[in-house]
């Protein structure tokens, strides 16, 4: 393994890392799956600031989307791919380690 890999901050994800989709990244981890109104409703997001958000996530593989027509209206899914998750989760991993209290001094 390259030193690189060994530490936790090489995580960090600048993609994941902007408030809101960090917000829906860990809610789309949490879920599974949800329908677009959903996640605008959780995330008190203008659809239009919502798909932002979203267009940014899935030009990175990080979430995509399925389209299906429910009760006569056109509903969009969205959920994180694995390539999302995983740099979902490695960020989290960052996040803690520069939280994380330092080593006193021996």
């Amino acid at each position: 393994m390259s030193p690189e890999t060994d530490d936790p901050l090489s995580g960090f994800d600048t993609t994941v890392h902007a408030p809101h989709r960090l917000r829906i990244c860990a809610l789309l981890e949490a879920t599974g799956e949800a329908e677009f109104g959903l996640v605008q409703k959780e995330l008190a997001l203008s659809a239009s600031a919502l798909s932002k958000h979203v267009t940014v996530l899935m030009d990175a593989g990080y979430v995509e989307q399925r389209k299906a027509v429910r009760d006569t209206r056109q509903r969009v899914w969205l959920r994180l791919t694995r390539q999302g998750r995983a740099a979902y989760q490695g960020h989290l991993v960052a996040l803690r380690a520069i939280t994380a209290p330092s080593d006193p001094a021996p």
